[in-house]
């Protein structure tokens, strides 16, 4: 990777502050891969006698075979992707349309296995070589001090599996977190209102993507906000000596902003002026409105499954999607792993169905189930230009595109996420989430830490190191070792401090002890 490249978080431009977070010609696995993955399949092939191997080889003589091309594969997928879909989808039922009442425990968690162990200390690799001791943030890419607030989560989240996965001991826990929330605490934040979406992780000059020293505000995502406000409550509520550290940067913050009409809200800044719009479609927006819930705001729309989604079938698995697409909306509606697994660990699918996940692993197990091509796909940074894209099941009308934000079709560097593969196999813990998990263990490791992921038609590692990529495989094994949702697990509450309830001081004081 370039050393002047800072990636985009999950608002970018203007119109991803729209809607957050193509066509379906596929370039996939060499033939290398693909008999790599055959090998590693779980179907048992049905085993032949002797004697009906000798007779077949009378009855059909043996005929030389052509290998088939990389590129030939590529076409084959590509063809069965494309025809894969089918339009209405089928519907999740009614009644299993409702978060859980009782939050979601994965099958088979406890204590991590040694390799598991493993992993979550080659993970934690990366945010030893890139804290930034001055400040307590974290470089968003390997060597560059540029950070955005959705992967300085990430870090707050590898610096709490850590501490508790016993890794670092609770000394260094403590400076460490000590430290980064003082900064959050007093951080220059654009317009004096919310943090800018990228810093300087140094010096905390507010910055542009892919700059470190020139200061420009670019305005503020709702969507890092609300992740960081699932986090900030995490903290608070497991460890005492953090509550009021928390506390303070939540109120460093002009949090109204982020709300209006119970939706959520970003700006960017474009050609000087600054415009304020929704942010937020299916997936990303009900996962971040969820953090911005627990601290009291009102996101009552955003936390919407359901009015807005569609379901189309992808290899026979109606997937839920967003209808506000970039056609009819000016924003992309990308399906993407990532959301859901983020939602099933720290909440235990409190902000979205679990019926939702099902659907969405299934339709790439299903994927796999016809091409034999291991699939686990999200967003994330790459090694090479573009740098950043979104590999989506289904967005903008088009079935399994790689993308970028400015809708530049990039089906050739799809690649299998290392963090989607790992957070899928402590989710659902089944034959094929065990396959992926392995697959990563095999091709992904670095010295640094864990590769983002494979590309599928390169049959070569995307070899970028990121925040978010290790930080995810972290939170996701101790989810896996604590054996409950991570806001479960830390006894968060949500804030219920609202201008109804206050009414008199007997009211807020009782609401205070709670």
């Amino acid at each position: 990777m370039s050393s002047d490249f800072q990636p985009p978080p999950k608002s970018l431009s203007i119109l991803a502050s729209v809607g957050g977070v193509v066509t379906a010609a596929i370039a996939i696995a060499i033939l290398n891969v693909w008999s790599k993955q055959l090998s590693q399949t779980s179907i048992k092939k049905p085993e032949i006698s002797a004697s009906q191997t000798a007779s077949r080889q009378l009855l059909q003589p043996k005929k030389p075979q052509r290998p088939v091309s990389s590129a030939k594969k590529a076409e084959i997928i590509a063809s069965l992707d494309a025809k894969s879909v089918v339009f209405p989808g089928k519907p999740i039922p009614k009644k299993q349309l409702t978060v859980a009442i009782i939050a979601y425990v994965a099958p088979g968690v406890g204590k991590l296995t040694p390799e598991e162990t493993t992993t979550a200390r080659l993970a934690w690799s990366y945010f030893q070589r890139n804290w930034n001791d001055k400040t307590g943030l974290v470089n968003s890419v390997d060597g560059f001090t540029s950070v955005s607030m959705w992967d300085q989560t990430a870090a707050i989240a590898a610096l709490v599996s850590a501490r508790e996965l016993n890794i670092v001991p609770a000394a260094e826990f403590e400076a460490k977190m000590s430290k980064m929330l003082k900064t959050l605490a007093s951080m220059p934040l654009y317009k004096g209102e919310l943090p800018n979406k990228v810093y300087n992780a140094k010096t905390l000059v507010p910055v542009n993507y892919g700059q470190l020293e020139k200061r420009e505000e670019i305005g503020w995502s709702a969507i890092d906000l609300g992740r960081m406000g699932i986090w900030l409550k995490i903290v608070g509520a497991k460890y005492p000596q953090m509550r009021s550290p928390t506390a303070a940067v939540w109120k460093h913050w002009q949090v109204k902003r982020l709300t209006k009409n119970g939706q959520m809200y970003g700006t960017a800044v474009i050609k000087g002026k600054e415009q304020y719009n929704q942010e937020g479609r299916l997936g990303y927006e009900n996962y971040a409105a969820y953090g911005l819930k627990l601290w009291g705001l009102d996101v009552k729309q955003a936390l919407d499954y359901q009015s807005h989604t569609a379901f189309v079938n992808l290899y026979g698995q109606g997937i839920p999607y967003d209808r506000r697409d970039y056609k009819n909306s000016g924003a992309n509606n990308y399906v993407l792993s990532e959301p859901y697994i983020l939602d099933g660990i720290e909440t235990g699918f409190q902000a979205l169905p679990k019926a939702y996940a099902d659907r969405i692993l299934a339709a790439q197990v299903a994927r796999y189930q016809a091409t034999k091509q291991l699939t686990a796909v999200t967003e994330d940074n790459l090694d090479r230009p573009p740098y950043f894209v979104y590999s989506s099941l289904f967005v903008n009308g088009k079935p399994w595109a790689t993308i970028t934000d400015t809708r530049q079709q990039r089906n050739d560097l799809r690649f299998l996420s290392a963090k989607a593969a790992i957070g899928w196999h402590v989710l659902y813990n089944t034959a094929y989430t065990r396959q992926l998990f392995d697959f990563v263990q095999a091709n992904l490791k670095s010295k640094d830490g864990w590769y983002n992921g494979f590309y599928e038609s390169l049959h070569q590692p995307n070899k970028t190191l990121t925040a978010n990529n290790n930080g995810v495989i972290l939170e996701s094994l101790l989810y896996k070792q604590v054996g409950q949702p991570l806001t479960v697990w830390a006894r968060v509450r949500s804030q219920k401090l609202t201008k109804r309830v206050m009414r008199t001081p007997q009211v807020t004081a009782k609401i205070l002890r709670q």
